[in-house]
């Protein structure tokens, strides 16, 4: 007979007590522009999908891309300064 046992970090995974530190918050909030171009530039291909790409949904999507190359290198830059280094 084989005896079933739960796995108890799989049980508690999911527990009440286990919530973001201030410090996952803090990342999120500082990740948050990233996040939103990135929806940002997700919708402008969605938008594309089901037709033909014109002019104006090709700038959409330029534009979108550009926003998010910027906010990345805006976020690297946040990081190197907080760490002392260079971008």
């Amino acid at each position: 007979m084989d005896h079933i046992v739960t796995v108890q970090d799989v049980v508690t995974a999911f527990a009440d007590f286990m919530e973001p530190t201030a410090a996952e918050l803090d990342a999120i909030e500082l990740e948050s522009p990233l996040i939103l171009a990135e929806v940002d530039l997700l919708d402008a291909h969605i938008v594309t999908l089901d037709r033909t790409p014109n002019e104006l949904d090709a700038r959409r999507v330029r534009r979108a891309r550009n926003r998010v190359l910027s906010e990345r290198r805006a976020l690297a830059n946040r990081a190197s300064s907080a760490t002392g280094g260079a971008a």
